[in-house]
């Protein structure tokens, strides 16, 4: 899952770099300016890093320690994940989903739109980003410790062949 929405929403770069470009071109060349066009790729880049951020963490692209872990057996790397997992991530998730409950429903509330004039509706959709995050992180998460944890069982799978086994789970 995490890895079609990642792949879909890295296409959002391509519509990001496009307009920005349009909007340098028809500012400078043409004196035209659209308010919701700058904003709007300030959305998609928001996109791509909330909505992407899932298929990250699927690939081992966020930060990791390797000074330690690297040097770690199999065995002690499938316990730093599960326990660094329940330790930190999912309650950092709780934390970023809780805090933001308010700012996102009261968002929702009032159909939340751009405070620039003529700039872009539902600002409430970008807010629920934040959601759209803890949700792909979480079941990213899920899918670690069930992977690292029939590893640690003695389940014959390639625990590092990471996208198949990922994506039989999910």
């Amino acid at each position: 899952m995490n890895d079609w929405i990642g792949r879909t929403v890295a296409w959002l770069t391509l519509g990001c770099v496009l307009t920005c470009f349009a909007v340098v071109l028809l500012r400078y060349a043409f004196d035209i300016g659209y308010p919701w066009m700058q904003e709007l790729y300030v959305w998609q880049h928001a996109a791509v890093f909330m909505a992407g951020a899932g298929y990250t963490f699927l690939h081992r692209g966020h930060v990791n320690v390797d000074v330690l872990y690297g040097s770690m057996s199999e065995r002690r790397r499938a316990w730093v994940d599960i326990l660094g997992t329940l330790a930190f991530l999912f309650p950092w998730l709780a934390i970023i989903a809780v805090t933001s409950a308010p700012f996102v429903l009261s968002s929702w509330a009032v159909r939340e739109a751009s405070a620039t004039a003529n700039g872009m509706p539902a600002l409430y959709l970008l807010k629920s980003l934040l959601w759209v995050f803890c949700a792909l992180v979480f079941v990213q998460g899920l899918a670690l410790i069930v992977r690292r944890g029939l590893f640690l069982a003695g389940h014959p799978i390639a625990d590092r062949d990471e996208d198949r086994v990922t994506n039989e789970i999910l």
